[in-house]
């Protein structure tokens, strides 16, 4: 992107700011889920959703029932959102903690998916994502199943990227006071499985070892 649209450029900070395809990617790779920010008659929205980059565009759905589903597959424009935090920022003071994180926004409009093949590869790319290596596990989709549920893809070409790391960023006159200052990590991990009553002697598939 030679020059952002200013929505996309932030008012604060803006040398974090990356608008890179490859950062933006790698960012809606590692995140699971996003939110999904929209208006309808001057009303404010804003639904947390699992979702799946595939190339150049992310995907995501719903039943075919849901009214946030049926609103935004119309083409109305929408905000997507998606944070990564790594960890807190504690500084000397409370004025200047922060947080280290990985963000990224999205201007976009949905693209209703109706090729049954499409849709099919867009609801395995994200099982896989969520679970990963589980969609060939699975029972299929039934036909029934696929026709029940809506696909949406979003192009992110409006897009852009915003990281902070590093130690806190102290006044210089609170340099030297004795107050403890520095980083605490944050991590998501994935926890050891735990069966249901139906598959209490069902061996614990390799995927999810």
């Amino acid at each position: 992107m030679s020059t952002p649209p200013p929505y996309l450029v932030p008012s604060r900070a803006a040398k974090r700011t990356h608008y890179e395809h490859e950062t933006i990617s790698a960012i809606l790779d590692e995140a699971l889920f996003c939110t999904i920010s929209y208006a309808v008659d001057n009303k404010p929205f804003s639904i947390p959703t699992a979702f799946v980059r595939y190339e150049d565009k992310i995907y995501i759905h719903g039943s075919v029932g849901s009214h946030f589903i049926r609103t935004i597959e119309t083409g109305i424009p929408v905000c997507i959102s998606v944070m990564l935090t790594d960890s807190l920022v504690v500084a000397k003071s409370a004025f200047s903690h922060s947080v280290n994180y990985r963000s990224v926004i999205i201007f976009s409009k949905a693209e209703k998916i109706e090729d049954i093949e499409t849709k099919r590869a867009a609801f395995e790319w994200l099982t896989n994502k969520i679970v990963p290596d589980s969609w060939d596990y699975l029972r299929p989709m039934t036909d029934s199943e696929v026709r029940k549920t809506t696909a949406l893809a979003f192009s992110f070409d409006e897009a852009s990227a915003k990281m902070r790391d590093g130690m806190p960023k102290d006044e210089p006159e609170d340099q030297e006071l004795p107050i403890w200052s520095g980083l605490i990590p944050l991590q998501t991990l994935r926890g050891k499985p735990v069966a249901d009553e139906s598959s209490q002697n069902i061996p614990l598939p390799q995927h999810l070892s």
